[in-house]
């Protein structure tokens, strides 16, 4: 079973960055699909960012595109989440999440008929 790690949350004034990382255990960032969702409160979970090895593709939420960035580094087993420009939307847990059993493409990730192993997230605040 994959564990995820996450760290990299905490409290800035809007307009600042983040960096969020996530290693995950069993590797496989060169394989499979994996990202990241957020849960702001009385809001349901929601994908924010994915990144697919298989065909490059690297997928965003709407509200986060020119200023989120997902990377990953498969030497280290991690992936990351650059978070610029944050704003009073952005405030949530953020989790990082793998498709279990693993998909290819970030097409399939997000589906919430899939089952996902979770890290135990991390906090983003915003202060304006």
């Amino acid at each position: 079973q994959v564990q995820l790690v996450e760290s990299g949350g905490g409290s800035v004034q809007s307009g600042g960055s983040l960096r969020l990382s996530c290693v995950v255990s069993l590797g496989g960032l060169d394989l499979y699909a994996i990202g990241w969702f957020r849960q702001a409160p009385g809001k349901e979970r929601e994908p924010v960012s994915c990144i697919s090895p298989r065909d490059g593709i690297k997928y965003y939420l709407e509200s986060v595109k020119g200023r989120f960035t997902i990377s990953k580094d498969n030497s280290k087993d991690t992936v990351y989440l650059q978070m610029d420009s944050l704003n009073l939307e952005d405030p949530a847990v953020y989790y990082c999440a793998s498709p279990e059993p693993p998909v290819y493409y970030c097409a399939a990730y997000g589906d919430p008929t899939l089952h996902y192993e979770w890290g135990q997230g991390t906090e983003v605040a915003v202060s304006s």
